[in-house]
C-alpha cells in the first residue's frame, strides 16, 4: 500500500477539523484532515499533482495527487460569498504543480472583515480509498512542515450496483446562493453515500459523479441553472429522492415545519432560504429572489425573464416602463464676481430653498416634515456657512463655495463605517443641489414622468421623490441606496414600491423595457414573458378589489370569524394622520408619537402647546381611545436643547423613559398637558423602553401628584401602559404586569435588542425579522404574562402592520393592533376571516421553527392553503 505526506500549505495554527465552525468541513462530510487558522496569506501546493478544480472565486484549490487522492484547501469559511475579491490565483485548473509551489495569495485583512472565519480547511475528499497514518495535532506550523500522512488504497468501495435496474431521470433548477461549490457539494455527495447507485449530474455541457464533491464543484453551476440527474442502479429512485430533497431542504422545512433543523437545513446555512421554496402558491422568482444576493452578478433568468435582487424599501407589486431618472447635474463656475456679489447670490439662494422648505412643512405628513425639518437644520449648519463664505472671500463663486462646504461633510461621513451615517450622504448632496439650483433660478425638480413608470436610478435625493407625482409612478428601483436612507423612507410614506441595493445591472436597463417588480420579494423582473404580466395583473385586480371591501366595512367593529373581538388602532404622529386613520376606520389611537412637537425647534413646547395639540387629536379621534407615548428620545433621536451625555453607545444609554426620569421636569410638564385633555378617561399614557417595574411606578407616582396638583386636570384616574421593547422587559412582563395598566410591545426594538442586530443597519436589513422565533417567545411570554394578571397587549411595532404576521399575533394573544392609518381597513378585513383556534394553533407551531425564514414559510403556506379552501 503506497503512502502520500502532506505539507503544510500555509503557516499558522493547526487544530482538529471538529473546531471548524461549519458544520460540512466540521462533520467531515467532505472529507477528512486539518484545520489551518493562517498567520500568512500564499496558499502552496501541499503536494505534487494536477491542479483539477481552481474555481473563478480563487477561494479554495484542489489537487488530484498520485493514487487518485484529491485535496481540497479552502481558504476561510463562506469565502465563495467574497467573489474573488481579495484573491489572486498563480496557477490554472489542467496545470501540474510540484510540492510547494504557490498557488493562491490571498488579503488577510480583507477576507478577515467580510469572510465568516479565515480558519482554512485542509480536506482529503472522499470518494477514493485512504486512511490517516498521522496527521498534526496541534500547535504551530510553518508552511512546509508536515501535516498528513495518508496510506492510499484501491479506490472507493462501496454496494455492487445493479446495472439491470430502471435508470431514473429528473431536472430541477439549482437554488444554492452561490450555486454547487464546497458545502452544497458535500451535502450532495453524503446524501448518496451509503446507496448502490451510480448518479451523473449534467449541467453547463459537463457531467460529474454526484458522489464526488469535487467533481459536482467542478460543473461551474450557479445559482439558476439548471442540472439534470440520472441515477442507475438498485437504489436510483431513493437516490434522486435524496438529491433532490438536499436541494429542496428549504421546501421541506416549509411543508414540514415540525422537521425544521434537518442536519441538511442547519448545514446548508444562508445557501438556502425558507421562505419561498416548496411552499404552494409562492412563484419561481419568489423562490429565486430568496437565494440570491443583491446586484447579484449571477443574475437568475425566470421564465426567460432576466431577474434582479435587491433590498425591500417600500412592499408592493407593480408593471410598467422604465424611466431612467437622474439626480441633475449641476455645472458651477469657480470664479467669482466678487465678494459681495457672490455672498448675497449664496443668501437669496438659501432664503429660497429655506422658503420652499418651510411651506412643505404646512401641509407634510410626520415623515416628510421629519426630513424637510432636517434640511432646513443644515441649511443653517454654521460650519457650512462659514466655509462657504471662507471661499467667497478667496475669490470663489457662491456655487462653487457650496458645493465645496458640503463635500467636505460628504466625504468625511463615507470614511465612517457607520451605515446609518453613510446614508445621511443623500440628504447633504440634495441640499446641495437644491441651493445650486435656486442659484441658477431654477429651483424646481419636477419632471415630466410617464404614467405608471419605474423609475431607474442610482439614487434618488429626497427632494426629488417629494416633488414627484406618486400617482404616475408605479415603482422605483434604485442600484444604490439603503432601506433606512430618507429617500426609502419617503417612497414607504407616499406608498410606491421600492427596491433598493440593486446593483449596477439594473442603470443598464433602457428606457420603455417592460418591467415587473414584486417589491415583496425583493424581485425586478426585466421583459417579463406575457404570462408573468398576466398573473402579475391578476394580483394586482385582486389586490385591489381587496382593498376596496376593506375600505367599505372599514367602519364596522373588527372582529374574527368567530366572534373575537380584536381592537385595530392607528399609530399617528400628527393631526393630519390622526383624521386619515379616523377615515380608515381606525378604533382610536394605539400609539401617539409626541416626538413631533419636540424634534422641530430649539426649546421645548410649552404645556399650553402640548395641551392644545393632543386635544385636537384626541378630538379628531371622537370617542375612540388616544394611547399617548411619553416623548422617546436619545438614541438616534437626540433633541438640541436637551444636552444629553456623550455615549458610545446611545442605543443603550438614554433612551425612552431612562431620558424622561434623567428630566423629569419636562416629563411633568407633558403629563400635566396629558391630563388635562377632555374628556377624561380618553387618554392613556405610555411608557416607552421600559425595562423594570420600578420605571412605571415612578412615572405613576408624578401622574398622581400632578393630577392632584393641576386645576382642571382628568377627573378619573388615567391608565398607565408600558412599552415592552427590551428582552429584560418581556421576560419580567409577570412583574411589569403587576404596576402598568396595560402593555404594548415594540416589536421593532424588540428584534433588535433580541436579535443583536441594528434596526438600521442595511446590510442586516433582511436578516432583521420580527418574526424570528426568538422575538415570538418574548411576544408570548409577555402575553402570558398579561394574562395572569387580566392586562390587555397591544402590538405598535412594525410587526402588527405585516398580514403575514396577523394571524401568528393573535394566535399568541395580542388583543390589540395599532398599525399605519393605511392599513387599518385592509388588516380588519382580514381578521374578520380568521378564527382564533387556527390562529392558536398556528402560533404553536410557528414557536417551533428554527428561524425567521421558517416560520414566514409556515404563514406563507397556511396563507395559500387557505385561500385555495375559500375560492
Amino acid at each position: 500500500m503506497a503512502h502520500l505526506r502532506l505539507l503544510a500549505p500555509l503557516a499558522g495554527w493547526c487544530s482538529s477539523l471538529e473546531e471548524a465552525p461549519d458544520p460540512v468541513f466540521a462533520g467531515r462530510m467532505l472529507g477528512d484532515g486539518v484545520l489551518i487558522d493562517p498567520t500568512s496569506a500564499t496558499v502552496l501546493a501541499p503536494c505534487e499533482g494536477e491542479i483539477i478544480l481552481l474555481p473563478a472565486t480563487k477561494h479554495a484549490v484542489t489537487i488530484r495527487a498520485a493514487g487518485g487522492i484529491e485535496v481540497l484547501v479552502h481558504i476561510g469559511i463562506d469565502t465563495v460569498g467574497l467573489g474573488g475579491e481579495g484573491f489572486e490565483r498563480h496557477t490554472r485548473t489542467g496545470t501540474h504543480v510540484r510540492t510547494g509551489e504557490p498557488l493562491i495569495s490571498f488579503d488577510m485583512d480583507v477576507v478577515a472583515q467580510r469572510a465568516k472565519s479565515l480558519v482554512t480547511p485542509v480536506i482529503v475528499t472522499e470518494g477514493h480509498g485512504y486512511s490517516v497514518v498521522r496527521r498534526c495535532e496541534g500547535g504551530a506550523l510553518r508552511a512546509g512542515d508536515f501535516l498528513m500522512e495518508l496510506a492510499v488504497g484501491e479506490g472507493r468501495s462501496g454496494t455492487p450496483v445493479d446495472w439491470h435496474a430502471a435508470s431514473v431521470v429528473r431536472r430541477i433548477q439549482v437554488p444554492f446562493e452561490h450555486g454547487i461549490h464546497a458545502r452544497p457539494a458535500a451535502l450532495l455527495a453524503q446524501s448518496i453515500k451509503q446507496m448502490a447507485v451510480d448518479v451523473q449530474v449534467s449541467a453547463n455541457g459537463r457531467q460529474a459523479d454526484a458522489r464526488s464533491t469535487v467533481a459536482l464543484m467542478s460543473l461551474g453551476v450557479r445559482c439558476g441553472d439548471e442540472i439534470v440527474i440520472e441515477a442507475r442502479g438498485r437504489d436510483a429512485r431513493a437516490a434522486v429522492e435524496a438529491l433532490v430533497g438536499v436541494i429542496g431542504a428549504a421546501g421541506a422545512v416549509a411543508a414540514e415545519p415540525r422537521r425544521a433543523g434537518t442536519a441538511a437545513a442547519r448545514a446548508l446555512g444562508t445557501d438556502v432560504a425558507a421562505a419561498n421554496l416548496g411552499v404552494p402558491g409562492a412563484s419561481t422568482a419568489a423562490a429565486l429572489g430568496s437565494l440570491s444576493g443583491p446586484g447579484s452578478v449571477a443574475t437568475p433568468v425566470v421564465d426567460g425573464a432576466r431577474v434582479l435582487k435587491g433590498v425591500v424599501a417600500s412592499r408592493g407589486l407593480a408593471i410598467g416602463r422604465a424611466f431612467r431618472f437622474g439626480r441633475p447635474e449641476v455645472n458651477v463656475a469657480e470664479a467669482g464676481a466678487g465678494v459681495a456679489f457672490e455672498s448675497a447670490s449664496l443668501e437669496n439662494a438659501r432664503a429660497t430653498v429655506a422658503a420652499g422648505l418651510r411651506q412643505r412643512l404646512q401641509t407634510a405628513s410626520s415623515t416628510v416634515r421629519e426630513i424637510v425639518s432636517a434640511h432646513l437644520e443644515l441649511l443653517e449648519d454654521p460650519q457650512f456657512l462659514a466655509s462657504s463664505n471662507a471661499w467667497i472671500a478667496k475669490g470663489k463663486s457662491a456655487g462653487w463655495s457650496w458645493r465645496s462646504a458640503l463635500r467636505v461633510s460628504v466625504d468625511a461621513l463615507r470614511d465612517l463605517n457607520d451605515t446609518r451615517m453613510r446614508e445621511r450622504i443623500d440628504d447633504l448632496l440634495d441640499l446641495e443641489t437644491q441651493v445650486l439650483l435656486a442659484l441658477q433660478g431654477t429651483p424646481g425638480t419636477g419632471t415630466d414622468i410617464p404614467q405608471d413608470a419605474i423609475l431607474i436610478a442610482r439614487d434618488l435625493l429626497p427632494s426629488q421623490l417629494v416633488s414627484l407625482d406618486a400617482a404616475r409612478v408605479g415603482a422605483i428601483c434604485m442600484a444604490a441606496g439603503g432601506p433606512t436612507s430618507h429617500a426609502a423612507i419617503l417612497a414607504a410614506a407616499l406608498g410606491i414600491p421600492s427596491l433598493v441595493a440593486l446593483g449596477p445591472a439594473v442603470l443598464e436597463i433602457e428606457n420603455g423595457t417592460a418591467l415587473l417588480v414584486d417589491a415583496s420579494a425583493g424581485l425586478l423582473q426585466v421583459d417579463p414573458p406575457d404570462s408573468a404580466l398576466r398573473e402579475a395583473r391578476g394580483r394586482l385586480a385582486v389586490r385591489r378589489r381587496q382593498l376596496a371591501e376593506a375600505a367599505a366595512a372599514a367602519g364596522t367593529q373588527c372582529r374574527m370569524a368567530d366572534g373575537t373581538r380584536i381592537e385595530v388602532l392607528a399609530n399617528v404622529g400628527s393631526l393630519a394622520e390622526a383624521q386619515a386613520a379616523v377615515r380608515n376606520g381606525a378604533e382610536g389611537c394605539g400609539l401617539l408619537r409626541t416626538e413631533f412637537l419636540f424634534l422641530e425647534r430649539t426649546e421645548p413646547p410649552g404645556e399650553s402647546e402640548q395641551l392644545a395639540r393632543y386635544q385636537e387629536i384626541a378630538t379628531a379621534f371622537a370617542d375612540r381611545p388616544v394611547v399617548i407615548r411619553t416623548l422617546d428620545i436619545g438614541g438616534d433621536k437626540p433633541i438640541p436643547y436637551l444636552p444629553l451625555p456623550h455615549e458610545d453607545n446611545p442605543a443603550l444609554g438614554l433612551r425612552g423613559v431612562r431620558t424622561s426620569l434623567w428630566n423629569p421636569d419636562l416629563l411633568r410638564m407633558q403629563l400635566r398637558a396629558i391630563l388635562r385633555v377632555r374628556p377624561s378617561g380618553q387618554c392613556r399614557i405610555l411608557l416607552p423602553m421600559i425595562t423594570d417595574a420600578a420605571e412605571v411606578r415612578a412615572v405613576r407616582r408624578m401622574v398622581e401628584e400632578e393630577r392632584a396638583a393641576v386645576d382642571n386636570a382628568s377627573e378619573v384616574a388615567i391608565r398607565v401602559g408600558a412599552m415592552i421593547e427590551t428582552p429584560a422587559a418581556a421576560m419580567t412582563a409577570e412583574i411589569i404586569a403587576r404596576e402598568a395598566d396595560f402593555l404594548s410591545l415594540g416589536t421593532n426594538d424588540l428584534t433588535q435588542y433580541a436579535l443583536a442586530m441594528d434596526r438600521g443597519h442595511a446590510e442586516l436589513a433582511p436578516r432583521l425579522d420580527a418574526l424570528h422565533p426568538a422575538v415570538l417567545r418574548l411576544i408570548a411570554q409577555t402575553t402570558a404574562a398579561a394574562k395572569a394578571h387580566s392586562r390587555t397587549v397591544a402590538v405598535c411595532g412594525g410587526l402588527a402592520s405585516d398580514p403575514l404576521a396577523v394571524p401568528v399575533l393573535i394566535g399568541l394573544g395580542v388583543e390589540e393592533l395599532s398599525v399605519v392609518p393605511s392599513a387599518v381597513g385592509e388588516l380588519k378585513a382580514l381578521i374578520g376571516a380568521l378564527d382564533l383556534v387556527a390562529c392558536r394553533e398556528l402560533a404553536r407551531m410557528s414557536l417551533e421553527q428554527e428561524s425567521a425564514a421558517a416560520v414566514r414559510a409556515l404563514l406563507v403556506r397556511s396563507r395559500d392553503l387557505t385561500a385555495e379552501v375559500t375560492r
